[in-house]
């Protein structure tokens, strides 16, 4: 689709928390008609559209062809079939994490937003954060990462691991960053509160040598989402929370990197390149194939968590 297109007709599938910031953004940008929002609650899905002056649909294809580009906020395991619906009618897709549920149907989505020709984006909003710091651009290879990322108990994403739900998150910086094929997967898991892992922690070994430790938690009695990358010039420590860093590498690093708009607004800024890759052809700023790199490790540490 060209610039020279007034208006991009753009839904939001899924009226929750996060399908209400998804709108919200949309029906700020002048370049978007928000043309609907669609949820199994009709009346979640009316709330959100009264507030925003849209249309709420209770049909998902409907929504779905009164619309050139849908961003789907619906609970992690309706993702898989909320984009395949999307991609077959030829709209492109901005999907929240995870990808799907499993690699196999992250995989044929991936084939199938291909073999339209379509923008499929993955809402792995940590990435601005890096791109805001100028992580990304550093040359030299990282040696080891540290994470945790715990976060409190929460009635959402409780249809997926915390393996899916939040370390998805942390995978998705540490497969950006490989410069090797990953190896080897050491992982434990336990239950606390669902049916599937409350808790797991990792250590993934890539070909060169580098190392990922990994942990989460979703029953965690705080918020605490830092990453600590040690390269051979030193260390940066990034708190995700209180979007700080420490230094010791030497790297020119952008030390006010919370005022900028990508980190400030990590969302609005997923949603707002999506529109540049719709619109005017900008790269896709998180490629569907990353969303599928980070789910494939997540149901592989899953796995491995399980044996």
């Amino acid at each position: 689709m060209s610039s020279s297109t007034t208006q991009l007709k753009a839904g939001v599938i899924g009226a929750g928390v996060f399908g209400g910031h998804h709108a919200r953004k949309y029906a700020a940008e002048n370049r978007v008609h928000l043309s609907g929002v669609y949820d199994v609650d009709s009346a979640r899905a009316g709330k959100l559209a009264d507030e925003l002056g849209t249309t709420a649909y209770t049909d998902l294809n409907t929504l779905i062809e009164a619309c050139e580009a849908v961003t789907i906020a619906s609970p992690a395991m309706a993702h898989y079939d909320a984009v395949k619906a999307a991609l077959s009618a030829r709209r492109h897709v901005l999907v929240e994490k995870p990808l799907a549920d499993t690699a196999a149907r992250g995989q044929e989505l991936v084939s199938l937003a291909r073999t339209n020709d379509l923008v499929l984006q993955v809402g792995h909003q940590e990435r601005f954060v890096f791109n805001a710091m100028g992580v990304f651009d550093i040359a030299e290879a990282p040696r080891k990462i540290s994470a945790r990322r715990m976060g409190l108990r929460s009635s959402r994403n409780l249809d997926v691991s915390v393996t899916v739900d939040l370390m998805i998150h942390d995978l998705d910086l540490v497969m950006a960053l490989a410069r090797a094929p990953l190896t080897d997967i050491q992982a434990t898991a336990r239950k606390i509160f669902t049916d599937t892992p409350d808790a797991a922690e990792t250590t993934m070994t890539f070909e060169d040598g580098f190392v990922a430790k990994l942990e989460s938690s979703r029953a965690a009695d705080a918020l605490d989402r830092v990453m600590r990358i040690d390269y051979a010039s030193g260390f940066l420590e990034v708190d995700f929370v209180a979007k700080t860093f420490i230094n010791e590498t030497g790297f020119d690093l952008n030390a006010d990197f919370a005022d900028d708009p990508k980190a400030r607004d990590s969302l609005g800024a997923n949603v707002h390149a999506f529109i540049e890759s719709v619109l005017d052809g900008a790269p896709v700023a998180v490629p569907a194939e990353a969303g599928l790199a980070a789910l494939a490790v997540a149901r592989d540490i899953d796995r491995a968590a399980a044996a």
